[in-house]
């Protein structure tokens, strides 16, 4: 039997792979606000828990507002029916409460990235760990490299985030990049779905992981910049991202199904 694959070159198996995903795989239906539910429980199930610490939002349909966690509920309590459309000023126009006023810096950064859709900052523990030592997030690792050289690094703390001046440095800071690291504080995810944007952000905790325990056994040694990425286009698809989460999404939802009311 012949075979129809073992002569072709590595660029065409990955574009003849990355055209059978784009068929079979499918992310499932949920809402926009269903979604934001369900990253706000993958990510407490993934160790982003910081009691109320901690961010995600979404943009609505009409410009300058966004969808948001309530202040005073924490990841593990966000139902899609509890969530708050507010505007850039943090006004409330649907809900119930009030957001976060650290959630000012996402008005700037939505300004300043019309490709983002979506934000999410986290106080992770070994993200905020690693953040404590000041030195940048090392993508070493074929896992990690949905992130490699798309990751920011702010070394100097701006103190709590809820000022204009903080708005602007971290929106500057990020440039066109997807992730930025800030020292001292957690991570920070923007991207141009909600689905990608929770895929990141756990790539990015098990990143800084990996690196804290790489980093008590010896020196971090670099991938091939051309490798690294190779394999970040490789794993960076959008379909790849939705059913990633949808993965997530079933494993959350075995046990907190009420986050779809």
């Amino acid at each position: 039997m012949e075979n129809k694959t073992f002569n072709l070159s590595k660029d065409e198996l990955i574009q003849q792979s990355s055209a059978q995903m784009d068929v079979h795989l499918q992310g499932a239906s949920y809402t926009q606000a269903q979604k934001l539910a369900l990253t706000c429980r993958i990510l407490f199930d993934n160790g982003h828990d910081s009691g109320l610490a901690g961010q995600i939002t979404a943009r609505g349909e009409k410009t300058g507002t966004y969808l948001t966690q309530r202040l005073g509920l924490g990841f593990d309590e966000i139902c899609a029916n509890n969530l708050l459309l507010v505007n850039e000023d943090l006004e409330v126009i649907q809900g119930d409460g009030m957001a976060n006023p650290a959630n000012r810096f996402h008005s700037w950064l939505y300004r300043a990235r019309p490709d983002v859709q979506c934000i999410i900052h986290t106080h992770a523990v070994h993200t905020a760990a690693l953040s404590m030592l000041e030195v940048p997030l090392e993508i070493s690792h074929m896992d990690n490299c949905v992130l490699y050289d798309n990751v920011a690094f702010l070394a100097k703390w701006p103190g709590v985030p809820v000022g204009n001046n903080e708005g602007e440095l971290i929106s500057q800071a990020i440039g066109d990049k997807k992730a930025l690291f800030l020292a001292h504080h957690g991570l920070l995810i923007a991207c141009p779905s909600i689905e990608e944007a929770c895929v990141l952000a756990l790539a990015f905790e098990r990143a800084a992981r990996m690196q804290l325990l790489a980093m008590s056994a010896g020196k971090i040694q670099p991938i091939d910049p051309d490798l690294g990425r190779e394999a970040r286009d490789w794993i960076l698809r959008g379909q790849r991202s939705a059913v990633t989460f949808s993965y997530y999404a079933r494993r959350s939802l075995r046990k907190n199904k009420e986050c779809l009311q």
